[in-house]
This record gives C-alpha cells, sequence and structure tokens, in this order.
C-alpha cells in the first residue's frame, strides 16, 4: 500500500511538472519559428518532436539495456498509436485543427514510408540487430536533413521579401529570451516525463501487470503526455501546425529513432504479438489519416473537426481496454 501511494504521488508530481514545462517550452519552440524565419510546423517536426520524444528514446534505451525489449518495442509502438489517437483527438476536442498543405502532401507520406520500412525489418525474422537498428537511424538522419534542407530552402525564399535590418532586429531582441524558454522548458518536460513514467510503471508492477502490456499502455500513454502537453500549449497559441507537425515528427522519431536505439543498445528477439497486432493498427491510423485529408489540394487546409477528435479519443480507450483486459483473459 505503501508503495502504491509513493508511486501514485510521483505520478502526480510528474503531471503538475509537465503542465508548466511544456507551456514554457512551446513559447521558447514558437519564437525559434519567428526569429529564423521557419514556419512552426517545422519546428514542430524537428525541435519539439525530438524533445517530446526523447522519454520514449530514454525509456525504450533503458529497457533494451535491461533485456526488457518487450517495454521498448511497445514503447515506441504504443506511442505512436497514442499519438494518432489520444493527441490529436485532445487537440481536436479543445479547438478544431486546421492541418496545413505541407502536413498532408509531404510529411505524412513520409511518415507512412518510415512505417512501412520498419515494418519489412521488423518482419522480415522478429529479430531487431544492431544492422536493423542501424539501418533506422540513418533513415532518420536522411529525413532530419531532409527537412532541415526544406526548411533552409523555404527561410531563402523568405528572406527575399524581408528587410534584412528588421530581421536581424528581431533576433537580438529575442534570443536570450528563446534560447532560455526552450532549454529550461525542455529539462523540466523530460525529467516530469521521466517521473511520471517511473511512477506509472511502479503502479502497474504493484498490480503485477507485464512488461509488454507496461509498454503498450502505461509507458507509451506516459511517454506520449509531453506531446499531448506541447501540442495543447501550441494549439492555446494557435500554433496548430506546430501541433500536428508535432505528432508527425514525434511519429517519425518513435519508428525510426526509437527503435533504431532498441536495436543498437539491446538487439534482442521480440514478441511478435506487436507485428500482428499493434503495428497494424498504428500504420492504418496514419494512412486513414493520410486518406482522409486527400480532398485537400493546393494551398487548401484540412480542418480535423471536434466529432473526429471524440471518434479518436474514443477509439484511444477502446485500445487500451482490449490490451488491458486481453491481457488478464
Amino acid at each position: 500500500m505503501e508503495q502504491l501511494v509513493f508511486y501514485s504521488g510521483a505520478v502526480i508530481i510528474g503531471l503538475a511538472l509537465l503542465a508548466w514545462s511544456s507551456d514554457r517550452f512551446v513559447d521558447g519552440a514558437s519564437g525559434v519559428a519567428q526569429s529564423l524565419g521557419i514556419s512552426p510546423l517545422v519546428i514542430g517536426l524537428t525541435i519539439v518532436a525530438f524533445s517530446t520524444s526523447a522519454p520514449e528514446m530514454l525509456v525504450s534505451a533503458l529497457s533494451a539495456w535491461q533485456g526488457n525489449n518487450g517495454i521498448a518495442i511497445g514503447n515506441a509502438v504504443g506511442s505512436n498509436i497514442a499519438n494518432m489517437t489520444l493527441v490529436l483527438g485532445v487537440s481536436a476536442l479543445i479547438v478544431p485543427l486546421a492541418v496545413g498543405p505541407q502536413t498532408l502532401h509531404r510529411e505524412t507520406p513520409i511518415l507512412i514510408l518510415a512505417m512501412l520500412f520498419a515494418l519489412a525489418i521488423l518482419a522480415w525474422d522478429s529479430v531487431l540487430s544492431r544492422l536493423d537498428g542501424l539501418l533506422l537511424m540513418s533513415a532518420m538522419v536522411f529525413v532530419i536533413w531532409l527537412t532541415i534542407y526544406l526548411a533552409r530552402k523555404e527561410r531563402g525564399n523568405k528572406r527575399k521579401s524581408i528587410n534584412p535590418e528588421q530581421t536581424v532586429a528581431t533576433r537580438e531582441k529575442v534570443s536570450a529570451r528563446v534560447i532560455w524558454l526552450l532549454v529550461s522548458g525542455s529539462i523540466v518536460l523530460l525529467a516530469s516525463a521521466k517521473l511520471l513514467v517511473w511512477g506509472a510503471v511502479g503502479v502497474a508492477q504493484v498490480f503485477g501487470v507485464s512488461d509488454l502490456i507496461i509498454g503498450l499502455t502505461i509507458v507509451a500513454v506516459g511517454t506520449s503526455l509531453p506531446e499531448l502537453a506541447a501540442s495543447i500549449s501550441a494549439i492555446k497559441k494557435g500554433e496548430h501546425d506546430m501541433a500536428v507537425g508535432n505528432v508527425i515528427g514525434s511519429g517519425l522519431f518513435n519508428i525510426l529513432a526509437v527503435l533504431g536505439i532498441v536495436g543498437i543498445v539491446g538487439p534482442n528477439t521480440f514478441n511478435g504479438e506487436v507485428i500482428v497486432r499493434d503495428y497494424p493498427l498504428m500504420l492504418a491510423l496514419v494512412v486513414i489519416f493520410y486518406l482522409f485529408t486527400r480532398r485537400c489540394s493546393g494551398n487548401q487546409s484540412f480542418v480535423i473537426k471536434r466529432w473526429v477528435g471524440g471518434g479518436l479519443l474514443a477509439l484511444f480507450f477502446v485500445y487500451q481496454g482490449i490490451i488491458l483486459f486481453g491481457s488478464t483473459s
């Protein structure tokens, strides 16, 4: 009983710190976008996505190092499912999300290709080897390079229509504050996520839940809370592109970087049930999202309405219920 109270206290403190730090972090990320002339979507795909995916990387690396590949792989797949259902669902319930054409026609297809690439590697022999991990990490490096390259190209085009003196003045005005918000928010965000996951895993272990189920549910949801908190903060500030870019970018980091780290740190076999049951659901959610938004063309944005957000949130709870109750049957 004392352990349960102790772990529950860690969860509550972690949630409180998470809410505080995410607000500061999004302020800093938004400032970076404005001062460097980079779109909020690109910031969401890179800086925000990397920082909010860091808990998944840390937890999965530690789990793989200790030989618990069930937690590690379940964390990566489960976090993406939580991002597409819980994070997008709650975000759309708060404010209908306007998804820009760049996300619809470029970023989402990249995520689908990354998931198919990772699936081919995982399904080949049901072993996540060190070579597999290196291939996945190489793909992640390429995606980051491509994103930065396109961002620099976009920034170069914008500079032609902006007064250089005005740009320099803006940078001098916001750079110190932006860096402080970004660094302090990021540090507390990661620390609070770690505390939250540690407490949640402790609660799950008290009730005797298996490692695989912990990875797919408690750990996956816990490590997705930074994405949720950052996306909600971005939405409140009107940064819809940053919120959606955070989800897509986190999906890329989870499927390429997290699984890559697992393969490099702790190459091992894994439970094939994840590939048969959970991975197809993750992939289907992204594909359906892409197909559903393909109706938009040109510079037109697609709006994720509140009823869609409610449906995604309901799907999240149904999936969690199937995983949890199915594990006890």
